[in-house]
């Protein structure tokens, strides 16, 4: 019997196939070759065994998620403020994992989420701007979701559990006030589970990501790093050395396209911060 994993809570895992939703454990043969069954895992049954996990496409550890289609980051306008720095680090995991990223802005009526959002212009990344007062934007997001399998992350307090609430009222997912000595929401997600939606396709709440480090994503080498900046790959001119790095170099086109304004800064600094981590990572980390 062929399933997806569901759920996972300390080692019963529930998996949803045609025969209907079962609770199973993995086989002991798992832990020995270091492999932990998770969230979005298409497996393999023997009664209530799991025997087999299927080649996943890609996966996440922290949160534990596989087989990703896309990954939607809610954004608020203010309280709290977008990290832009931690969010374009996992847009380049996203795009080295092959996971479409998806923007969702939140708290419009309490701040002005455009500035933020001109910074991807030059990405093709999709932007929503979500208005609770405004039925037709959440409906956008609820259709972004169809025949894919997706998750919900993003800082804590963002309204990442109100956002899936208002997309299918079934949910009923616990939601957080925002700590306003810390400036960020309480952890109310503790743990991830695929729910799915009317129209058939899945999605996953998860824990914020403010805390996690995106090195446990994804370690991404120097020479991979710049094809997970779209700015970077559209950049059609070529530089003066076929090997730049687009740090110093003389005659950068990359460089050139930020002077331009054709690559915004604060993303081309982390690309900067980015490359210099992973030059400066030992080949066996």
């Amino acid at each position: 019997m062929e399933g997806i994993i569901v759920k996972a809570v300390g080692g019963l895992y529930t998996v949803e196939s045609p025969d209907g939703v079962f609770a199973c454990k993995a086989r002991g043969i798992f832990r020995k070759q270091g492999i932990s069954p998770c969230t979005g895992d298409r497996v393999v049954c023997d009664g209530e065994v799991i025997t087999e996990i299927l080649p996943r496409k890609n996966v996440l550890i922290r949160p534990p998620l596989a087989n990703l289609d896309k990954l939607f980051f809610v954004l608020s306008a203010v309280s709290p403020a977008p990290n832009l720095q931690l969010l374009d680090r996992f847009l380049a995991v996203c795009a080295y994992k092959e996971i479409a990223p998806v923007l969702v802005f939140t708290k419009l009526d309490l701040a002005d989420a455009q500035r933020y959002a001109d910074i991807y212009r030059g990405t093709d990344i999709p932007v929503y701007f979500v208005d609770y007062a405004r039925r037709e934007t959440v409906d956008a997001v609820y259709k972004a979701l169809e025949g894919a399998v997706s998750a919900f992350t993003g800082n804590s307090g963002a309204g990442k559990s109100t956002l899936l609430n208002a997309l299918d009222v079934r949910l009923q997912l616990e939601t957080g006030d925002i700590s306003k000595k810390l400036g960020r929401g309480r952890h109310t997600t503790r743990e991830t589970a695929l729910y799915t939606l009317p129209h058939g396709g899945r999605v996953a709440d998860t824990p914020g990501f403010s805390t996690f480090e995106t090195e446990a994503y994804a370690q991404i080498s120097p020479d991979e790093l710049a094809d997970c900046f779209p700015e970077i790959v559209r950049v059609t001119e070529p530089c003066r050395y076929s090997d730049c790095r687009h740090l110093k170099e003389p005659g950068c086109a990359v460089r050139a396209a930020v002077e331009a304004g054709d690559f915004p800064q604060s993303r081309y600094d982390c690309y900067c911060e980015m490359l210099r981590e992973a030059m400066q990572r030992k080949a066996w980390e």
